[in-house]
């Protein structure tokens, strides 16, 4: 057995098979524990607080059950003040995903930087770990308005973390929306998205609601912040914004609305910051213009190959900064390999992408036996905390490469002991004939006692049958224009009820209440037959109501408008808050079914 591997082995032929299974093997295991593996993820709704408020930590668990809520590890500098759970299941390209999110509400109490460390579970047999997090508690407000916009109903106001910055560093801001204690609800916001010179900006997040003292005067503070990340040196501007937004207040009648109404005017004019370039001196000869704070973690493996077989190099890069313009150098000192790109992928840790981790897996083989070693794997960013340059290091992988193989001639066997002198019998190359045919069996069963010569005639007369019950329905439908469109609408909403729920599970805030709205509008404009492009949240009570709807349904529908009006400047953070909508929206769609048209 042993001669029989080393010549199988030794072959120019199976070597090459053997390289394409351990190439086959290498790619099918990576893409099992792509498929199947777990997540675990912890996210905050803010990077800051003031001592009194509350922050949300929600931890996410995909792909796994855990039973009851898992318990947070000690966090100085803050306590638990509420907990919550929620959990959905969609199908995304036929695969069912499901996910748990567990909501800590957390009170800080005491001022400083606080360091949320790694939760770790085992899910499904394996040991998972969440990535740490940052948070600032500070005793007052920074940013706080000035004490002469206390006598408004309500302003927007401009926060942002630096006045002076770094080109390529990213930071997240805040346009807050105050708004005074005797405000008790919005309607119709007109807030535009911020512009800006010099940056790249993101759209509104929506944080969580706190109070705040201006002057005098205790206003609920609505934040919707952003990401920023400067592209350009010199003097870079936000703004200005220029909105509108329509205050409820009063007295609330019976149906929850308010006896007052007032038009105000939202501005923020345009300020100026200044972004610096990056120092000249002592940058990295590998350095590829990653600006921000993080950590590196490296493996390699296999370390015991032949010449030409693979190894595969991941480099995992974490936490803050601009994660999707990282890149690896070209390190000229990897000679004697021949690699292959590198792919990567991104997991976040907040609403912004400017925490996680981003990996690079990279498959790379020796092409002699001559190398030892992979040398280090170094990665260089500049910090903008400590302004200078940073390198971080993975030491040199020692590696055994052994030969390809040598070719080696394949063993004749002999017989010894002398020459035979016995003759062999001459080889047979051509088969005679055969002479006699043997037994003979039937094949086939005759003809007229096979299904399929009763089912040919009588196929036309049911294909006949089923075109004219075909046509007759179809003509039905032509002829009575209200069920037809009745029919269009219930395949609307069918087809609008699987994408709201992929949108809600991919966390898509604008498409997913753009599809609400949609839904909406097409099932009272069937109902009501009228133009569903002209159905806005007037028609609940203009039209519904004189109809005997119950109250509970026209609530329902009322909330479901506020809901779309809200998600224009202040879009939901998490896909599990957008999933908590649906069963709504289901169950108003069912009620609006039982409203004669």
């Amino acid at each position: 057995m042993e001669s029989l591997s080393y010549e199988i082995s030794s072959s120019p032929r199976a070597r090459r098979s053997l390289k394409l299974l351990r190439w086959a093997a290498v790619l099918f295991f990576t893409g099992i524990l792509t498929t199947h593996a777990v997540g675990l993820k912890a996210t905050l709704d803010r990077d800051s607080l003031i001592l009194g408020e509350n922050v949300t930590l929600t931890l996410t668990v995909e792909d796994a059950q855990v039973s009851g809520t898992p318990n947070l590890p000690a966090i100085p500098g803050l306590q638990i003040v509420g907990t919550t759970s929620s959990q959905q299941s969609t199908f995304v390209n036929g695969k069912m995903n499901s996910m748990q999110s567990f909501i800590f509400t957390l009170a800080a109490n005491q001022p400083g930087d606080i360091t949320i460390p790694a939760i770790q579970m085992n899910l499904n047999g394996q040991r998972v770990s969440s990535l740490p997090l940052k948070l600032k508690a500070l005793r007052e407000d920074p940013a706080s308005p000035p004490p002469a916009l206390a006598t408004n109903m309500a302003f927007l106001w401009l926060v942002f973390p630096k006045s002076e910055l770094y080109v390529g560093e990213a930071v997240v801001g805040e346009l807050r929306l105050y708004l005074r204690q005797e405000v008790g609800n919005i309607n119709n916001p007109q807030i535009p998205q911020l512009t800006g010179d010099g940056f790249i900006l993101g759209k509104f997040n929506q944080g969580q609601q706190f109070k705040r003292i201006v002057g005098n005067a205790s206003f609920t503070v609505i934040p919707m912040p952003f990401a920023a990340t400067a592209i350009k040196t010199g003097p870079l501007t936000i703004g200005p914004v220029n909105g509108s937004v329509t205050l409820l207040g009063g007295r609330t009648d019976f149906f929850g609305r308010y006896s007052q109404s007032a038009q105000a005017t939202l501005n923020v004019e345009a300020q100026t910051f200044q972004s610096l370039p990056l120092p000249v001196e002592n940058t990295p000869p590998l350095f590829t213009g990653a600006v921000g704070n993080y950590t590196m973690t490296a493996s390699v493996g296999p370390t015991n190959v032949a010449a030409g077989d693979p190894i595969t190099v991941r480099i995992a890069i974490s936490g803050r900064g601009a994660l999707d313009s990282i890149t690896l150098p070209e390190d000229k000192s990897w000679g004697g390999f021949k690699a292959y790109p590198p792919t990567s992928s991104i997991e976040v840790s907040d609403q912004f992408g400017f925490q996680g981790t981003k990996t690079f897996e990279q498959i790379i083989s020796p092409e002699s036996t001559d190398i030892r070693e992979l040398p280090a794997i170094t990665f260089s960013y500049f910090d903008p905390d400590v302004k200078q340059f940073r390198t971080l290091t993975y030491p040199a992988t020692k590696l055994t490469v052994s030969p390809g193989g040598v070719n080696v001639a394949p063993a004749v066997a002999v017989k010894t002991g002398g020459a035979s002198s016995e003759t062999p019998p001459p080889q047979q190359d051509i088969v005679p004939i055969k002479q006699r045919l043997g037994s003979l069996s039937k094949t086939f069963a005759p003809l007229m006692t096979q299904p399929a010569f009763i089912a040919v005639p009588t196929a036309p007369m049911l294909a006949f049958l089923a075109a004219f019950i075909w046509r007759k329905r179809t003509d039905s439908i032509a002829n009575n224009p209200r069920l037809r469109r009745q029919r269009q609408v219930e395949a609307t909403i069918r087809s609008g009820l699987k994408n709201i729920h992929q949108l809600a599970a991919q966390n898509k805030s604008d498409e997913f209440f753009a599809e609400l709205a949609h839904l909406l509008q097409e099932k009272l404009g069937e109902r009501l037959d009228t133009s569903a492009s002209g159905i806005t949240e007037a028609v609940i009570d203009e039209k519904l109501r004189p109809r005997g709807i119950p109250d509970s349904t026209l609530t329902a529908l009322h909330e479901l408008f506020q809901a779309c009006n809200l998600a224009r400047y202040a879009p939901i953070k998490s896909s599990h808050e957008l999933a908590a909508i649906i069963p709504r929206l289901e169950s108003a769609l069912k009620k609006l079914e039982e409203v004669k048209a």
